[in-house]
């Protein structure tokens, strides 16, 4: 055997040693988010396979399916915030102990109330197909309401032909509390949406419909 043969078979063992090593991390770590050991254990199985897959191209001009990188584990700790704790292993505090809170309004033109009420009604027939009789939807804000019901509360279940939308905005707070719903009557509208003493405004994203192409454009 040469020194070339005997070197990918080392190579392949420590892909193998490495990859049962990863999964006995997976394992231990039951599901939690950000494990260090996990990101440790990733991160030598696939420089383990980079190794090989370079090792074999070089010796047979073949490669493996694995499709991967070299990772320097120093910078991707910098670069992803893992295993950057203390000399006692702790993890730093947290310069930024706010929260993000997100504020979007987006408002909408209704060609066509009839249609509108329409699809809402056979969206609420199919959330409910076993019930009697369904409450007839009277209006265009019970009709939205019941698309984005039906959406699970995304907008884009309002991404349909009978809205066209209009302008909207997104603005992005650093808030020092969380959203406490008990603390605003449901009939406040404005309450939820009203920056408190402390927060900080990040940014402000104006939203404009695209414009249809068959649309007439004043030249410039």
């Amino acid at each position: 055997m040469t020194d070339q043969h005997a070197e990918l078979d080392a190579a392949l063992e420590r892909v193998t040693e490495a990859a049962r090593a990863h999964l006995a991390a997976v394992k231990g770590a039951q599901g939690r988010i950000d494990d260090d050991d996990v990101w440790q254990a990733y991160v030598t199985l696939n420089n383990a396979s980079y190794e090989y897959d370079e090792l074999l191209l070089d010796a047979y001009g073949e490669v493996t399916p694995w499709d991967v990188e070299s990772i320097d584990p120093d910078e991707a700790d910098e670069r992803f915030g893992v295993g950057l704790g203390g000399a006692d292993g702790a993890e730093p505090g947290d310069p930024h102990p706010q929260v993000v809170s997100v504020r979007q309004r987006r408002d909408y033109r209704v060609p066509s109330v009839a249609a509108l009420i329409r699809i809402a009604e056979a969206a609420r027939r199919e959330e409910t197909p076993d019930e009697g009789g369904i409450e007839a939807i009277e209006n265009v804000g019970e009709a939205v309401l019941e698309l984005l019901q039906a959406g699970d509360g995304s907008l884009g279940a309002l991404d349909i032909p009978e809205l066209e939308p209009l302008d909207g905005v997104v603005m992005v707070h650093e808030v020092a509390a969380r959203l406490d719903l008990e603390a605003f009557e449901e009939t406040d509208s404005a309450g939820p949406f009203q920056p408190a003493a402390g927060d900080r405004l990040v940014g402000r994203l104006d939203e404009h419909p695209f414009m249809p192409v068959d649309a007439d454009v004043e030249p410039a």
